[in-house]
C-alpha cells in the first residue's frame, strides 16, 4: 500500500505546490490548512508520515509535533522552517522530530529525507513484530505428535538446530513442514534474528529473482528504487525457502552460488554482497526424481541435502490424530465461542479411519467446519465433511461403532472385558486420560484406580 503523508501548511500555495509534488512520488497525500486540522485528521485515521510548517497561526509546528507524538510517539515527523536557526532545529529535534527541512526546499533533499524516514518506519514495524514472535516463542511441543515417527523427527531437529547446516524438510502438503522450520530457527543460536520465510511457488521467476535477491534502480521496468531482498532482510537470521522445487533453472543457479559462497547480487547490479544467513527450505516434491528428469540442478540438490528431515503424512501417525483432533477442537471452539467440548464415538471413528491426503491441515479445516456447524456439546459425524464421515464402513446413522459380535465376548470374565475397553479408548485418545475418562463414562479418579489395579500406572 502507498505511503500515507499528511502535509500541514497554512499558506495555501505552498500546501498546494507539496501536495501535487508528494502525489506524483506516489504517496497518499491528504493537506490540513492548520495544526488544529491536522491532529483531527490524524485522530480520524493513522498517517504514516507527517510533513509541517513551523510558523502557523494559532497552533505552531513544534505545538504539532508535540501532539502527534503525545497521540502516536512511532509516527515520524517532519519539520519545515524558512529559518534555519540553531533553536528551532534543536528544539524540533528534542521533542521527537525525524528530522528538519530548509525552506525553500530542495526537492531531492526532501524525498530522501521522506524515503528515510519512511524505511526507518518500516524497520521499527518490523522490529517490534520481531520481538513479539520471539516473546511467542516457537516450541518444539507446538508440534503436536507423539508418535514414533514424530518423536523421531523431533530428535533429529533437535540435533540440527543448533548447527549453521542447511536442513531440506520434506514431505507432504499439509504435514507441517513450515512449523518445524520454525522450530528448528526459535531454536537455534539465530533466534534472535530474523526468520524470513519464502514461498517460491507463489511467485513467477522474474518476482522471485527480485524478492530474494533484490534489484536496483532500473534494473526493469518499474525499478523506480533500488531494493533490499529478502537474502538482505534474513542477514543474521534464518531464511525459509519453502516448495523450492518450483523454482526454474535460472534461479536454481543464483541460489547455487548463494548456498556456497554466502553472496548474492541484486537484479541489474555489478557487485556481490555478503550476506549472513542460514538457508532452510522445504519441498512436496521428490528432488532426487527430479534431477534425474532434468528438471532440478543436481549440485543444487546435494548442497540443500545436507540433512533432510522427513515429516511423515498423517496416515502414517494415526496415533496422532486424537491429540491433533483435540487441540484443533480446543482452539475453534474458543474462536467461534462455541461450547463444544469433544467428539461423539462416531466423529472419533470418522477421523482416526479417514485416509487425509491433505495431511494435518485437512483434519484442521474438517475439525473447524464441525464445530461451526456443532449444536450441542460434542461434535458427531454429521457435522464433519462428507469425505470423511463416510471414511468408516457401516457407520449408523446415529453414529459410533458398530459392536463386535457378541460371541467374541462370551465365556470371558467382565473385568478382562473392562480393561480391553479402557486400554483400547486410551489408545484412541492417545494417551488422554481426562478424554479417556469422559469418553468411558467414568471419572478420572476411577480411571486411576483401575489402571493401577491393572498394573498399568
Amino acid at each position: 500500500m502507498k505511503p500515507s503523508i499528511l502535509v500541514v501548511d497554512d499558506d495555501p500555495g505552498h500546501l498546494s505546490m507539496l501536495t501535487t509534488v508528494l502525489s506524483g512520488w506516489d504517496f497518499r497525500v491528504e493537506g490540513a490548512s492548520s495544526g488544529q486540522k491536522a491532529l483531527a485528521a490524524i485522530r480520524e485515521k493513522p498517517r504514516d508520515l507527517v510533513l509541517t510548517d513551523v510558523r502557523m497561526a494559532g497552533m505552531d509546528g513544534i505545538e504539532v509535533l508535540r501532539a502527534v507524538k503525545e497521540y502516536n510517539p512511532a509516527m515520524p515527523v517532519l519539520i519545515m522552517t524558512a529559518y534555519s536557526s540553531v533553536e528551532t532545529a534543536v528544539t524540533a529535534l528534542k521533542n521527537g522530530a525525524y528530522d528538519y527541512l530548509i525552506k525553500p526546499l530542495d526537492m531531492d533533499v526532501l524525498r530522501l529525507t521522506m524515503d528515510r524516514a519512511l524505511d526507518h518506519l518500516r524497520l521499527r514495524t518490523e522490529n517490534r513484530a520481531l520481538k513479539e514472535r520471539l516473546a511467542e516463542g516457537f516450541r518444539s511441543d507446538e508440534i503436536i505428535g507423539q508418535s514414533p515417527a514424530m518423536k523421531e523427527l523431533l530428535d533429529m531437529a533437535a540435533l540440527a538446530a543448533p548447527t549453521e547446516a542447511t536442513v531440506l524438510v520434506t514431505g507432504e502438503s499439509g504435514t507441517g513442514k513450515e512449523l518445524v522450520a520454525r522450530a528448528i530457527h526459535a531454536n537455534s543460536p539465530r533466534k534472535n534474528g530474523p526468520l524470513i520465510t519464502v514461498n517460491c511457488a507463489a511467485l513467477a521467476e522474474t518476482l522471485l529473482e527480485s524478492e530474494l535477491f533484490g534489484h536496483e534502480k532500473g534494473a526493469f521496468t518499474g525499478a523506480d528504487r533500488r531494493r533490499e531482498g529478502r537474502f538482505m532482510a534474513a542477514d543474521k537470521g534464518t531464511i525459509f525457502l519453502d516448495e523450492i522445487g518450483e523454482i526454474s533453472p535460472a534461479t536454481q543457479a543464483k541460489l547455487l552460488r548463494v548456498i556456497q559462497e554466502r553472496e548474492i547480487e541484486r537484479l541489474g547490479g555489478d557487485r556481490p554482497i555478503g550476506v549472513d544467513v542460514r538457508i532452510l527450505a522445504a519441498t512436496n516434491r521428490d528432488l532426487k526424481a527430479e534431477v534425474e528428469a532434468g528438471r532440478f540442478r543436481e549440485d543444487l540438490y546435494y548442497r540443500l541435502n545436507v540433512l533432510v528431515l522427513a515429516v511423515p503424512p498423517l496416515r502414517e501417525r494415526r496415533e496422532d490424530i486424537p491429540l491433533l483432533a483435540a487441540h484443533f477442537l480446543d482452539r475453534f471452539a474458543k474462536k467461534n465461542r462455541k461450547s463444544v467440548k469433544g467428539f461423539s464415538p462416531g466423529a472419533r471413528e470418522a477421523l482416526l479411519h479417514h485416509p487425509w491426503p491433505g495431511n494435518v491441515r485437512e483434519l484442521e479445516n474438517a475439525v473447524e467446519r464441525g464445530v461451526i456447524l456443532a449444536v450441542g456439546d460434542y461434535l458427531t459425524e454429521r457435522e464433519l465433511p462428507p469425505g470423511v464421515a463416510a471414511a468408516v464402513p457401516d457407520m449408523p446413522p446415529g453414529g459410533g461403532r458398530i459392536a463386535h459380535d457378541p460371541a467374541d465376548l462370551a465365556g470371558q470374565p467382565l473385568e478382562d472385558i473392562e480393561q480391553r475397553a479402557i486400554l483400547a479408548t486410551l489408545k484412541e485418545t492417545g494417551g488422554n486420560k481426562s478424554e479417556a475418562a469422559r469418553v468411558l463414562g467414568i471419572t478420572r479418579a476411577t480411571l486411576h484406580k483401575k489402571l493401577k489395579k491393572y498394573g498399568e500406572e
